[in-house]
């Protein structure tokens, strides 16, 4: 048997597709289309790398990009005066700051320091809280993404015992929620296990849908997958170079194997990492939407 592959790009494209409507309507209620201000702090090479990737897909629908750059060494009070800066511009709709942060920065208090109502990334405290309530507000783009890969591939959440290894603050609680809400793309029994979890293998066996998070290449091994679950892959480890500045990647499952057992699964790259773009692309029209009194 070989897995049906889960393809976040054509997702994303269709939903690309979809925002265009959403768009013409901003701006003819505005005169301007919806804005994003991507916040980069210093030159690491994984988050330049999805930087410029949310940037090209903001030109691509026509979203604007206010792009700062900054340099590593950046104090954490001008870093906070420039998010200030942000929420108070009309001209902006979604405020992002891209991490990890630089040592010495506090992640919380930057986080913090975001509007709710721009935190188009979905970390702040008020839409975590929001999510936990099942109430409207900004969702997560990774596991958001994760769902809607689900949703359009018609896979069934309702009644699932989904299984998250990983519980970061980014992907495993908040996907673990989304899928305990009532409704759509959720309804799902839902185990989170980590790095203290016992008998890991025996945990993951029991999965209908298995979501691969904790940033280990190729840990998740076929013996560990049920005959016929659908593996979602979230990591994008780098291993390697294909070519000079070019990283050879590769996800939490091992591709090959696992293919071989699970009834679909998503490819590392062109799975979720399109779909959490698509997301945050979303979240920034969303946000555009709410402000005019179009959502």
């Amino acid at each position: 048997m070989s897995a049906r592959l889960l393809d976040g790009k054509e997702v994303a494209r269709r939903m690309h597709a979809e925002f265009v409507p959403r768009l013409q309507a901003v701006a003819g209620r505005r005169g301007a289309p919806p804005g994003l201000a991507v916040v980069l702090l210093g030159d690491d090479p994984a988050s330049r790398s999805y930087v410029t990737g949310k940037r090209q897909d903001c030109a691509k629908i026509g979203i604007r990009a206010f792009d700062h750059d900054l340099p590593a060494d950046t104090p954490q009070d001008a870093l906070l005066q420039l998010i200030a800066k942000l929420n108070a511009d009309p001209e902006v709709d979604g405020v992002l700051v891209q991490l990890p942060l630089p040592r010495g920065i506090d992640e919380a208090r930057v986080l913090l320091a975001i509007d709710p109502d721009k935190d188009v990334d979905g970390f702040h405290p008020v839409n975590v809280g929001r999510l936990m309530l099942d109430q409207p507000g900004f969702r997560p783009c990774t596991p958001n993404g994760i769902v809607q890969l689900l949703l359009r591939h018609q896979i069934a959440t309702a009644g699932a015992h989904v299984v998250v290894v990983g519980r970061s603050h980014i992907v495993g609680k908040p996907l673990a929620n989304l899928l305990l809400n009532k409704g759509s793309g959720g309804d799902a029994t839902v185990t989170v296990c980590h790095s203290r979890t016992a008998d890991l293998a025996a945990m993951t066996r029991q999965a209908d849908i298995l979501v691969a998070a904790m940033g280990r290449p190729r840990a998740i091994t076929a013996p560990m997958v049920k005959p016929g679950a659908v593996v979602i892959d979230v990591g994008m480890n780098r291993i390697g170079q294909t070519a000079p500045g070019r990283a050879k990647l590769c996800g939490d499952v091992d591709f090959e194997p696992v293919s071989q057992v699970a009834s679909a699964i998503t490819p590392v790259p062109g799975g979720v990492g399109p779909m959490t773009r698509a997301m945050l692309l979303h979240n920034t029209i969303l946000s555009a939407e709410r402000r005019l009194g179009l959502a």
